[in-house]
Formats: C-alpha cells, sequence, structure tokens
C-alpha cells in the first residue's frame, strides 16, 4: 500500500510526525522537544533552526517506527504553531535571528500605540484581529528594526518571513516555495480575510516591504514536493493548516455551529461560523476555520495563553508533581469548593481580556493550602478560562451546546468533568485525540484524492466519552465568581 499520509505537527514546545494510513488511522509517531529561550521578561523565542532539526527527525523516526519507505508515503501535511515569526535569508535559508513565538510580548508598547492612535476599529475589520503582540506583524517589524541590515536586506528582496509552516515548507523543498495557507496568513495581521489577499494598507501601517511575503494557497494545495534527499523520496506536499484550525478540521467541526477547545500549551476555543465573518463585540476573534477549492470558512476563536504550560510549571518550576498526570489524582482528593485560584498570567492574558500586561497570581491562600489545592488551582484555572470564551461567545449571540476536545489535558477526566460542570454543557472527547495531526493529514489527503470530501471526513469523527454536567446552578455560579474576583485583581487593563 502506498496510501499513507507524513503529517507534520510543530509546536511550541515539541516537533511531532506521525505516519496515517489510508483509513486515517496513526501508525507511526516521531517527537522531539526543543528549547524554548526566554532572553528578556516577557520575550518568548525558537531556535528555528533546531525547529527544522527536530521536525525532520521526528519524520524520519515516524517513518522508521511504521516501518515504511518515502516510496510509500503519498503527501505530507502541515500543521504549525501560528503567528510565530521568522525572517531567513533567501540564498542561504538561514535565520537571520531566533524565532519569536506567539507568546512574546516585547512589543507590547508599540501596540499601545497603535490603540491610542484609533488603528483597532480598522485593523479589526480587515483581520478579523485586535492589536496584541500575539500576532505576527509587530514581531516582524521588530525584527526589521532590530536585526542589523534586516530592513535594507528585505528591501532589496532577500529575506523571507514566514510562519512556522512557511520556513518549514522553505526547508524541505529546498528553497523552491515560499508558500503559506490562508489559515496562517489569517494571524498575521497583514491578510485581509474579506478578500483573501495581503493588504496593502496594513503592509504600509507595519513598513512590511511586500518582497518578504509567501504565497497565499488554499489548505488543501500543490504546496510542492521535498527535497528526495531529506527523506529518501521526493514526497508531494499537499497540506499547510495552522494548528487550531486542523483540531477543528480533525475534530469534523466543519459544519456552522460546531465547536471545538484544544487543551494543549495553551487552550484555544474555535466555532465555525461558515461562509460568513462573524465579528465579535466581546475581544474574541474573527479568523479563517479553513480554505478549500478558493471558498472560505470562517470561525469565532478565543485564544488562551497558558493550558498545559500552566501545569509544566506546576512540574518543572514549582516541583510540586513528578509528571502531569499525577495532578488528576491529587485534585480528586481535594474539597468539591475550593477558595485558592491560580490566574495563570505569566505571559498577560489573552481572550476575552486581552491585558499583555498582568501577571499570574494565586489567591485565597490559607495555613492549610497544601500541594493538592495549588496543583487544582492550576487544572481548574484552565475551566474558568473556557467558561470566560463560552461566556463571550454566548454574549455575541452564539450558543454552545456541546463542546468537542482534544489535546494532551483532555485525556484528565478531572479537568473534562470540570468543565462540563462549569459550562453546563456536553463536552466530548474523541477516540483519537491527536486531532491537530489528524487534520493535517485529512487537508493533505483531501488534495491527494485519497478522501472524498467533508461529508466522509466528518463521518469518520468518533466519540470515546461524553461528560454531562454533574453539578447545580449555585455551586457553578460560586465557583465562577470566585474566578472572577481573581482575574479582576490581577489585571493591569479594566
Amino acid at each position: 500500500m502506498s496510501n499513507y499520509i507524513l503529517s507534520i505537527d510543530q509546536g511550541t514546545t515539541s516537533s511531532r510526525a506521525l505516519i496515517f494510513d489510508e483509513s486515517a488511522n496513526p501508525v507511526g509517531l516521531g517527537q522531539q522537544e526543543f528549547k524554548q529561550h526566554f532572553p528578556a521578561n516577557g520575550w518568548v523565542e525558537h531556535d528555528a533552526t533546531e525547529i527544522w532539526q527536530t521536525t525532520l527527525d521526528s519524520c524520519r523516526t515516524a517513518m522508521k517506527k511504521a516501518d515504511i519507505a518515502a516510496e510509500n508515503i503519498s503527501c505530507i501535511g502541515i500543521t504549525n504553531q501560528r503567528e510565530t515569526t521568522v525572517v531567513w535569508n533567501r540564498e542561504t535559508g538561514k535565520p537571520i535571528h531566533n524565532a519569536i513565538v506567539w507568546q512574546d510580548r516585547r512589543t507590547s508598547d508599540y501596540c499601545e500605540q497603535l490603540q491610542q492612535q484609533g488603528m483597532q476599529e480598522n485593523i479589526q475589520e480587515k483581520t478579523g484581529l485586535l492589536i496584541d503582540p500575539y500576532f505576527s506583524a509587530t514581531k516582524l517589524r521588530w525584527i526589521l528594526d532590530n536585526v542589523a541590515d534586516a530592513r535594507q536586506q528585505a528591501e532589496e528582496g532577500l529575506l523571507a518571513f514566514g510562519t512556522v509552516d512557511s520556513y518549514l515548507l522553505w526547508q524541505l523543498t529546498g528553497g523552491k516555495s515560499h508558500r503559506t495557507d490562508a489559515t496562517n496568513a489569517s494571524r498575521t495581521m497583514l491578510f485581509n480575510i474579506n478578500e483573501q489577499q495581503w493588504d496593502d494598507e496594513l503592509l504600509a501601517l507595519f513598513e512590511i516591504p511586500r518582497t518578504l511575503l509567501p504565497e497565499v494557497m488554499d489548505c488543501a494545495a500543490d504546496f510542492g514536493v521535498s527535497d528526495g534527499a531529506l527523506l529518501g523520496a521526493a514526497i508531494p506536499i499537499t497540506g499547510i493548516i495552522g494548528d487550531q484550525q486542523a483540531a477543528a478540521f480533525g475534530q469534523g467541526c466543519l459544519a456552522e455551529g460546531m465547536a471545538k477547545s484544544t487543551y494543549g500549551t495553551g487552550c484555544f476555543l474555535l466555532l465555525n461560523t461558515g461562509g460568513q465573518v462573524v465579528r465579535s463585540k466581546n475581544r474574541l476573534l474573527s479568523t479563517v476555520a479553513y480554505r478549500l477549492g478558493g471558498k472560505t470558512s470562517y470561525a469565532i476563536e478565543g485564544s488562551i495563553f497558558m493550558a498545559g504550560a500552566t501545569l509544566q510549571w506546576i512540574r518543572d518550576g514549582l516541583h510540586l508533581i513528578e509528571h502531569a498526570a499525577d495532578s488528576e489524582q491529587l485534585a480528586q482528593a481535594c474539597s468539591e469548593e475550593l477558595s485558592v485560584y491560580l490566574v495563570p498570567a505569566f505571559t498577560g492574558l489573552g481572550a476575552p481580556y486581552w491585558d499583555p500586561h498582568a501577571r499570574a497570581a494565586l489567591f485565597g491562600l490559607t495555613r492549610d493550602t497544601g500541594i493538592k489545592e495549588i496543583v487544582t488551582a492550576a487544572l481548574m484555572s484552565v475551566c474558568y478560562q473556557t467558561r470566560d470564551l463560552v461566556d463571550a461567545i454566548a454574549a455575541d449571540g452564539a450558543s454552545l451546546q456541546q463542546l468537542r476536545v482534544d489535546g494532551g489535558m483532555a485525556r484528565n477526566d478531572y479537568v473534562m468533568q470540570k468543565l462540563a460542570d462549569l459550562l453546563n454543557c456536553e463536552v466530548h472527547r474523541p477516540l483519537i485525540t491527536e486531532t491537530t495531526t489528524l487534520g493535517a493529514a485529512y487537508v493533505a489527503g483531501l488534495q491527494a484524492g485519497l478522501f472524498e470530501g467533508l461529508d466522509q471526513i466528518s463521518s469518520k469523527w468518533q466519540l470515546q466519552h461524553a461528560f454531562l454536567p454533574e453539578k447545580d446552578h449555585q455551586w457553578r455560579e460560586q465557583q465562577y465568581a470566585g474566578w472572577l474576583d481573581a482575574i479582576n485583581r490581577t489585571r493591569t487593563e479594566q
């Protein structure tokens, strides 16, 4: 059989690759973590060369574990951490600076200047995004202004910009393809989601030369062919999609009104809004869900910066647990009326607050507060933040009857049950929680002709467990009121 798909999932803390068979079953996995760099307060960087190397090694490992030769792989799909910004030399392929990660807050002051200049409404109308250091445009401008000769080289056409997908595509094709897809482009703050093209007015505002930019394609498209020397044969690259959109695709959230929440490093909730751009009045984002055959489907999105990363801090920073999985047992032993709240604003607050200057805090500590209370507060912070997003979505006129979940934390039964309790809706965990890599495999497989269409993909989704609300209204509102109090005491912008 030669209908295997190699799916690359380049994330914030690790690079992964999965091989899927033609029935979309995973048959081989490769994964490597890479180093996080924190050169200053609020700054987060990655070595883009290390990203590429760990990605390549993960691909080779996945192929080895699946015992599949490159000749048997029909296509490659790529999904990636979004917004993270890479600039590289077109001649050498080498980055001119570390990748500036989506979590990075170094452009906060510049973003405030733009807000004071009254640019928010115009930018939101064009891009669906709020002015925030989160997105690529201000990061790219910072690189051009702070790396020696970068701006001059950019104006001379010597440099290329991309989100991580574009950089990986460039490396995979030996510099032959400089492309991205509409979902990643929609996270740069340079792309007009209404017109589906780079916006000249925004390029002028951020002083970005057009020569830097990749060509924007559908999610399922012919992006290029991998260099045969890298994996053992030349393989068509037929799918690219941002990680959160990939998760929604892998979850089968392909109809208007369907929603998913992914619990990885951060937490990202996407609600499919069909062919219409829904403008949030409650500080959520409008974004591209996917673009196929030139037709765009949109989504409304809430982004939380710290989910799994909070637990990582509990484990690696405070050493309160040895393994992330230990948290569930500790939480089960904790009181149902937890009065300890952790606001994980380590890199500011995301949706719906968008407060880059807020910092993390613990509230409600007493003499009998111990490890289990702090660990439980960390887990519950993920549920409370999701409630923030769901309430904002409701205020925008969309109701959530059901939420599909995925990502590492979705395997934690305690968190998923509390999520159902706090949201007062059903939380559905699928049989395959590797929905991000699966989504990338689906879009690549569509272009390669391995899947017939969206109906076939939707039908593949299978329920593993449904979490139903067990708590009453009083518990739900009492616990959430404590969270809102903690949030308000943390915020720098009201």
